[in-house]
């Protein structure tokens, strides 16, 4: 785990099988009040909560846990997570927040095949993925969170309730697998994406000003280059039709 900014921790996935999602913590730590960004895969709870520990952060100091979405690579170790912090308030975007309450599984797998290859490699149980959500988000809030300020931006496309976190004020990005680094965007193939769609959200976000881009996977970003984002949804466009 690495500090990227004042407020900004890097936890970097150790992908397997199937990746594993970045998390990040954001919040001054002086606050008292920080906030956990997605959880990761199955197996990989212990190896956040004590990336959390060594750089000497409290773990009664994580107040939330808001998920950008809620793909099994960000949500498959949620479980192992809120049993070290049972205080952490659970955040998601109602678009996936209500199916998750229903047991509704198809916003974790994306698909039956990997459905079923996933619970016989992971020997998933059924209602693995229940969740009872503290807030819904829905985009457009500004929340204020150890004493930073952080917008939240719905960008479906990629999935129905997938969100990006953007601190204005930092140019920071946290916009989970929508868009990574080397022009790279995420899949459009799979329950509830859409590939016009996630042009769109592409487009939403271009007209950010980012200069530090945090992406779900791969690698992170400190100096993004004007115009990045836009450069990336356009050369996507002729495939997000």
């Amino acid at each position: 785990m690495q500090q990227i900014l004042e407020g900004v921790f890097y936890i970097p996935g150790q992908d397997e099988f199937i990746p594993d999602s970045h998390v990040y913590v954001i919040g001054k730590p002086t606050s008292g009040d920080l906030t956990l960004v997605d959880a990761g895969l199955m197996g990989k709870g212990a190896y956040k909560i004590e990336s959390i520990q060594k750089l000497g952060l409290s773990l009664s100091d994580i107040k939330r846990v808001i998920m950008t979405h809620t793909h099994l690579d960000h949500i498959g170790c949620l479980k192992e997570i809120l049993n070290e912090i049972p205080h952490a308030k659970l955040w998601v975007h109602t678009k996936e927040a209500e199916p998750l309450e229903q047991g509704d599984e198809r916003i974790v797998y994306g698909m039956d095949m990997f459905k079923s290859m996933c619970q016989a490699q992971y020997n998933i149980k059924k209602d693995a993925f229940k969740f009872e959500i503290d807030r819904k988000l829905e985009g457009g809030e500004t929340l204020k969170m150890g004493d930073m300020t952080w917008e939240v931006i719905h960008i479906p496309g990629h999935s129905q309730g997938s969100i990006a976190l953007y601190n204005r004020s930092g140019k920071i990005l946290i916009p989970g697998d929508v868009v990574y680094a080397d022009y790279a965007i995420g899949r459009f193939d799979l329950h509830g994406a859409n590939g016009p769609t996630l042009r769109d959200s592409l487009l939403t976000l271009a007209e950010l000003e980012v200069d530090v881009l945090l992406p779900g996977h791969n690698r992170i970003v400190e100096h993004v280059q004007p115009g990045y984002i836009l450069e990336t949804a356009n050369q996507w466009a002729p495939y997000l039709t």
